[in-house]
């Protein structure tokens, strides 16, 4: 019974802890951390839309429409759910794009959210009517707010400008041998800028646009910027850019849009800049390659890509620099994970991202199994706001050209996971960032398993990447006494320990997670990095051990 209480002791100290703060609020000042924190992989960032962020759909037809008196996201009404993102553990918003949307050969009804026709102002679709202020002030009231909830906010810099703009200032714009600007494969309505001049210089006209981006989105208390497609701008521009933005704050952070896996130019002829060019360049982080998940079949490829950060990460330090990466399984630009494998596959990412050395990054929704599946997709409008007249939508992934419903699912048990695994990570920080990892053999290549270990802590992640069969495998844990305390953070087919091996019938897309507490540690000064306090404990044998 005893060691049974103490085992419950750790497992209710992770149920009730609370967030840390991060002490970026300084005597109620906000001081920007935003760099810092995503360099030591402590970042979990939710993306969000502003325009169907907290929309009321009255008659849950998917679709809001004002003129039957339906609300679409504002930046006010986005305030109300800043608490609700806190208590799940966000730490850092993405914004997709807050700037106006072209309307002239647009896509959807309200426009795509990456279809810039400004620079130097924001998306009049963000303004809450119901009041006098400017768009403007509304959106430094939200920083400001999400700054009050220890939350920081990047903003998205879209890379190409719409139609629209285009029609206006052609001279901004690439053109190919004929003369017509140059189009990205798959989006019609926008056109390439022209960011060098034909002797290799920089285009000061471009340059000067990014430039008042930056200068507006620091004036509302911005904290960083994802930048766009970043690999179709020449290194040169960005290592202007960023120097500019870090005079005024050196905190200001910068993640490329750019992963190891992409090679081609947004369109033949275009500029294409490698993702170390842009860590070069002064990026702070990139994406990887972990949106390969779902067709990685075994260990090597997922050890490849682990193995693949760490040695950039090395490489940079060497240099007296530091890079991390975001944990980019599932974007705006990728299908729903919910229609992947179902939840046990959002389950995985989620745990993955928890027990990984990498800045966690999520949509609005997954965290409850939205799978982004609108009764809407594809059909005429009843009214545009474009040149569109259907409601235009990539299938099975986030809606950004339409006004769509709030983003949600109907799961509450990935959304306890959810909050579960973002507690999980701040508390086992140390351990995932100066910890050694190691991948361990499972004897069955659709079970990967991973530990990290520090000192007398470990934690122990394995997973089933078959999405259909139930899979059956056998991990002998070296360097393990008999004694040592196990504690299953996360675990639905509990494991068989028999003697040093642990034996495994996992069902499809499972994830399990342990944290093993040496038995030799100091038993006067055992730390728990599951509690504050230093505690003092006997050593617990594993409960569902065999006999």
């Amino acid at each position: 019974m005893k060691k049974l209480l103490q085992y419950l002791v750790v497992i209710m100290a992770l149920f009730s802890f609370s967030m840390p703060s991060f002490a970026a609020l300084n005597n109620g000042v906000w001081v920007n951390d935003a760099r810092s924190m995503f360099l030591q992989n402590k970042a979990i960032i939710m993306a969000i839309n502003i325009r169907t962020f907290n929309a009321n759909d009255k008659n849950k037809n998917d679709i809001v429409e004002p003129e039957k008196g339906e609300t679409t996201g504002n930046f006010v009404n986005a305030i109300e759910r800043l608490d609700e993102l806190a208590e799940m553990g966000i730490n850092t918003i993405h914004l997709l794009p807050v700037t106006p949307v072209g309307k002239v050969k647009a896509i959807g009804t309200a426009g795509s959210l990456y279809a810039i026709s400004d620079f130097t102002k924001l998306n009049p679709q963000l303004d809450d009517k119901t009041n006098n202020k400017s768009v403007f002030d509304e959106a430094k009231a939200f920083v400001k707010e999400c700054h009050k909830r220890n939350i920081r906010v990047i903003f998205d810099l879209p890379s190409c400008g719409s139609y629209d703009m285009y029609l206006a200032e052609p001279s901004l714009f690439m053109t190919d041998a004929s003369g017509q600007p140059l189009v990205p494969a798959d989006w019609t309505d926008v056109r390439i800028f022209k960011t060098q001049n034909p002797d290799g210089s920089l285009n000061d006209a471009v340059y000067s646009l990014y430039k008042q981006y930056i200068d507006m989105v620091q004036k509302l208390g911005a904290d960083g910027i994802r930048a766009d497609v970043a690999t179709s701008k020449p290194a040169k521009f960005w290592q202007n850019l960023i120097s500019y933005a870090r005079r005024n704050d050196q905190q200001f952070l910068f993640i490329a849009e750019a992963s190891e896996s992409w090679s081609e130019p947004l369109a033949q002829g275009a500029p294409f800049t490698p993702y170390y060019d842009l860590l070069s360049a002064g990026f702070d982080g990139w994406y990887g390659s972990f949106f390969n998940l779902k067709d990685w079949n075994s260990s090597e490829k997922f050890e490849r890509e682990i193995s693949l950060i760490n040695n950039i990460r090395k490489e940079f330090e060497a240099k007296g620099q530091q890079k991390a990466v975001i944990g980019s399984f599932a974007t705006h630009d990728v299908e729903s994970p919910i229609n992947t494998g179902g939840m046990p596959y959002a389950d995985m990412i989620i745990w993955l991202q928890a027990t990984l050395p990498i800045n966690s990054y999520f949509v609005d929704g997954i965290q409850s199994g939205d799978a982004y599946q609108y009764k809407y997709a594809n059909q005429k409008a009843e009214k545009t706001y474009t040149d569109d007249d259907y409601y235009f939508v990539h299938k099975g992934k986030f809606d950004i050209f339409n006004f769509s419903r709030k983003p949600g699912g109907p799961n509450s048990t990935l959304l306890w996971d959810f909050k579960m695994a973002n507690k999980l990570k701040y508390m086992s920080s140390e351990i995932l960032n100066r910890g050694t990892l190691s991948f361990l053999d499972t004897h069955n290549p659709s079970i990967i398993a991973y530990q990290y270990k520090l000192r007398y802590s470990t934690i122990l992640v394995i997973l089933n990447k078959d999405l259909v069969y139930q899979s059956e495998g056998k991990i002998v844990l070296k360097n393990h006494s008999m004694d040592d305390i196990m504690f299953p953070l996360k675990c639905v087919s509990m494991p068989v320990l028999n003697g040093k091996n642990l034996v495994l019938n996992m069902t499809p897309g499972e994830v399990i997670v342990f944290l093993i507490s040496k038995s030799d540690a100091p038993v006067k000064q055992k730390q728990n990095p599951f509690i504050k306090k230093t505690i003092t404990t006997t050593p617990v044998s594993p409960i569902y051990q065999k006999k």
